[in-house]
Parts: structure tokens; C-alpha cells; sequence
């Protein structure tokens, strides 16, 4: 077959002679051979090449959304940062409380909340987006820790002094009335008898029917007459203090009644042992009366 040929004739113009030339299956089929591979290369090429271009295309927006990455990484870590700052002022504050209110220390070592485990390996062959990844999650989950801790110890705290502010709301601490003291606390002058007699409070002068109020939170233990005071109220305040208020002119609450620091009593009065209206106050400290100066924090 392939020894056969195509014979093919060229009849020119009326002027020059015919021609007649052969081709060979052969040389034939060769030539197809060839196109078809050229044709199968092109259409292989071209699909390469638009393959390339397309997994060029991917990694060039691969490189843009690892760079996205690392910028974010990076201000988040600058975050982290800023909320490290103010969780080492929360810790200068819980420090300042515990010394004031004699609270146990807690030791830096104890603070610092170590762990511990293996080292990745195959650190080294991370990418730069990769490796920061890790470490901001690790600075997160350190920071969650922290956070945790201080917050237990903030309760701690919290429950501490929600203890002293009971204390202080029941520890006298305002004057109970307006007015001028005219006796003092300790060995006076009775104006009586005209010797000097233990005097077991302050005495505030003014007008009858001044307000006279509690110095502190606590309930009501006696409201009445009693001997040379007058009407007398006298209040517990628990914590082992009690307040006594004397010569009132008139009584504005009722034993077993609770009051707040501020809340109106009675009024100033002249009843009982006294020269004119006054206020006669008392402060007791586990039973025994005490110097109400150094329990008035606005005198």
C-alpha cells in the first residue's frame, strides 16, 4: 500500500505542455502524522499555558490573603499588647487594696501562671503567617489565663471589702446634729454642781427642735425616758457599737425600727438633766463609751 502513489496532472494554458508529477501514501500519510502532532502539541501547549496562568493567578491571591493575615496578626497583636497595659494596672490597683485593707499579698511567681509542654518540631518549617498565628494565640490563651486568675482574685477581694464597707456603714462616723459643742468628752466641768464630773459624750448646742440624725446604719434599742438624759434614743449599730442620743424634744422613731446613717431621730430638745437645748451624744465601743470625736469624719 504504502509503495503506491497519487498521480496528479497540471493542465497549464493552451501554450505550455501538461504536467504530471506522483505522491506516495507514504509521504502521505507522513504529512498527516505531522499536522496531527502539531495540532495535538498546540492544543497541549495551550492548555499548559492557561493552566499556569491560572495557578499563577491563585498563588499571587494566596500572597495577598497571607499578607492580609500577617498585617491582621500584627494588629492584633498590638491589641493584645494594649490589653496586657491594662491588666498590669488592674494588678497595681488590687495591689494598692490589699495593702490597705491588710490583705495577704500574692506573690509574683504565683502570678506569672507558667505551663509547660512540648516544642513544635516543625516550627522552623512554618510559614512567617503560620508562625505568627501560633504565637498570637498563645499570647491570647496566656492572656485568658491571666484574665482568669485576676478575676478570682478580684472576687476575693470584692467579698473582703463588701465585709469592711458593712463595717464602715455601721461605724458612727457623721455629727448627729448642727450646732456648738459646749462640752467635751472626758473629766468636765459640771455646771450643776461645779465640780468636775466624768462626762461620757459631746454636748451640741442649739435651738430646740434641730434635727438630730443617725450616725450610722443599725436598729433602734431604746426609745423613752431615762433619768437625767431625758428622751433618750439609743441604736445598735452591731460590730460592738452602740450610739445614745439625750435631751430630745421629741422622738421620730420607734425601737426595733432599722435606720441608715443620715435618717432623721428626733428632734433637739431641754428634757431631762440639762440647762438648755441641747444634744447630749454618746458613742460605746464594745460596752464602753468612747471619745465620739474620733468617730466623726465630717466634724
Amino acid at each position: 500500500m504504502f509503495d503506491k502513489k497519487l498521480s496528479f496532472m497540471l493542465i497549464p494554458g493552451s501554450r505550455e505542455k501538461m504536467r504530471q508529477f506522483s505522491i506516495s501514501y507514504a509521504f502521505i500519510i507522513a504529512c498527516a502524522a505531522v499536522v496531527a502532532f502539531l495540532f495535538v502539541a498546540d492544543v497541549f501547549l495551550t492548555a499548559s499555558f492557561v493552566k499556569s496562568q491560572s495557578s499563577s493567578a491563585q498563588i499571587e491571591t494566596l500572597k495577598a490573603e497571607n499578607e492580609l493575615l500577617a498585617k491582621k496578626y500584627d494588629e492584633l497583636k498590638g491589641q493584645i499588647e494594649e490589653i496586657n497595659g491594662i491588666y498590669a494596672d488592674l494588678v497595681e490597683k488590687e495591689i494598692v487594696i490589699r495593702n490597705i485593707f491588710s490583705l495577704p499579698e500574692i506573690s509574683p511567681d504565683e502570678r506569672q501562671l507558667g505551663i509547660g509542654g512540648p516544642e513544635n518540631s516543625n516550627s522552623e518549617n512554618l510559614t512567617p503567617s503560620l508562625k505568627k498565628m501560633f504565637e498570637t494565640e498563645a499570647d491570647v490563651d496566656a492572656l485568658l489565663r491571666l484574665a482568669s486568675f485576676e478575676k478570682e482574685k478580684f472576687a476575693e477581694v470584692y467579698d473582703v471589702l463588701a465585709e469592711k464597707r458593712s463595717i464602715l456603714d455601721h461605724t458612727p462616723s457623721i455629727m448627729p446634729t448642727r450646732g456648738y459643742r459646749t462640752r467635751g468628752f472626758g473629766m468636765k466641768l459640771d455646771p450643776f454642781t461645779g465640780y468636775k464630773q466624768f462626762h461620757a459624750g459631746i454636748d451640741i448646742g442649739n435651738k430646740t427642735g434641730t434635727p438630730i440624725y443617725a450616725t450610722a446604719d443599725g436598729v433602734v434599742k431604746f426609745t423613752g425616758v431615762s433619768g437625767g438624759m431625758g428622751k433618750l434614743v439609743k441604736i445598735n449599730h452591731g460590730y460592738g457599737y452602740e450610739t445614745r442620743y439625750g435631751h430630745l424634744s421629741k422622738i421620730k422613731v420607734k425601737r426595733g425600727q432599722k435606720v441608715r446613717r443620715g435618717d432623721l431621730i428626733g428632734l433637739m430638745g431641754s428634757t431631762g438633766y440639762s440647762t438648755g437645748p441641747h444634744l447630749h451624744y454618746e458613742v460605746l465601743k464594745n460596752g464602753k463609751r468612747v471619745n465620739p470625736l474620733e468617730y466623726i469624719l465630717n466634724n
